[in-house]
């Protein structure tokens, strides 16, 4: 199967924030090293969890350091930009790393109205142009012509190569899976951010009305889990309390760098503890066998061709262990 990586740069108390984002390009070289498929990395603003803002800049500097797993964005909120730029943006990635780029576009602001007003001040009006903004996108970036009359018929995406970025559409709605379909392109829904709700769905409608392209005749589709895997089932529960308080945390509205799990066991007892408890029962949490077998079983379950997995942990030795176990676990990395 192949199994591909998303990370966001996650913010972590007592830790500098520049670390988080340095710890992302050493991630992906680590994972690269152990077989993943791809490193997608993610876009947020003004989120102080999430500190990866810029994932173009990121993507670059994994390219200076990796030599064959595929880098990407997950993804490029499309409406905070022009699609003209975009292009030329991911087309000096693709020189950099020639056939390795993968473009994700998604049409959510990665924040609040607030904030993508300060990104765009035409925020508001750009997500009803995201199916146009994709069809223009693909012309420059795949150095085609514009749809006839286009007043920007005659502006070219440069540098020109024999390459191209692999273009994606991300979602957690049925929305992006329709563009996907009518576009012809993979699709990946965000699973870890609903705990699945609407992705059986969002993949079916995929399915059901996907147009064949030139370059992707049949539909291909993933899913995006949150998952923790280590020596123990004690072991992955006691560093997977962090992410279960910053959920709690978040469906309240609090945003705040993940804390250690001491920290963060004492503030889950301000929930109520069924729920803590159904949410750590429901999470893909445990041995890399345990965590990998659940893996397979949802794409399996959903019928996807692709799993990507996004982990937190307050210890990055911890997270990185947790992908060395999983990789393990799905036999594409040597055992110990």
């Amino acid at each position: 199967m192949r199994l591909s990586v998303l990370d966001q740069s996650i913010a972590v108390a007592g830790r500098p924030q520049d670390q988080s984002i340095r710890n992302t390009v050493a991630l992906a070289k680590h994972c690269e090293a152990l077989g993943y498929e791809r490193f997608w990395v993610s876009e947020h603003h003004n989120h102080p969890t999430i500190v990866g803002t810029a994932p173009e800049i990121v993507i670059a500097a994994i390219a200076a350091t990796t030599d064959r797993i595929r880098i990407g964005s997950a993804g490029i909120m499309l409406p905070h930009y022009a699609p003209f730029k975009v292009a030329e943006v991911f087309r000096v990635l693709d020189a950099l790393a020639p056939g390795r780029i993968d473009m994700g576009l998604g049409r959510a602001p990665g924040s609040d109205g607030r904030t993508a007003f300060a990104l765009n001040p035409a925020a508001n009006e750009r997500p009803e142009h995201f199916p146009a903004d994709v069809r223009d996108l693909l012309a420059w970036v795949h150095g085609e012509p514009l749809v006839d009359r286009h007043p920007f018929a005659a502006v070219k995406a440069f540098p020109q190569t024999d390459t191209a970025p692999e273009v994606w559409i991300l979602g957690s709605s049925d929305y992006g899976a329709q563009v996907a379909a009518i576009f012809g392109l993979p699709y990946c829904y965000a699973w870890f951010f609903s705990d699945g709700a609407g992705g059986e769905r969002a993949i079916k409608i995929y399915k059901e009305k996907y147009r064949p392209s030139a370059r992707h005749p049949e539909p291909r589709s993933g899913l995006c889990v949150w998952a923790l895997a280590a020596e123990t089932m004690e072991e992955a529960q006691y560093h997977f309390t962090s992410r279960a308080l910053s959920r709690m945390n978040r469906d309240r509205g609090i945003l705040v760098p993940l804390d250690t799990p001491e920290a963060s066991a004492k503030g889950l007892e301000a929930y109520d503890q069924d729920r803590v408890e159904r949410f750590r029962r429901d999470s893909f949490v445990g041995t890399g066998p345990e965590v990998a077998e659940r893996i397979e079983a949802l794409k399996n379950h959903v019928g996807v061709d692709e799993m990507a997995v996004v982990t937190w942990t307050h210890d990055e030795e911890v997270r990185r262990a947790s992908y060395t176990h999983l990789a393990r676990a799905m036999g594409f990395a040597p055992k110990a």
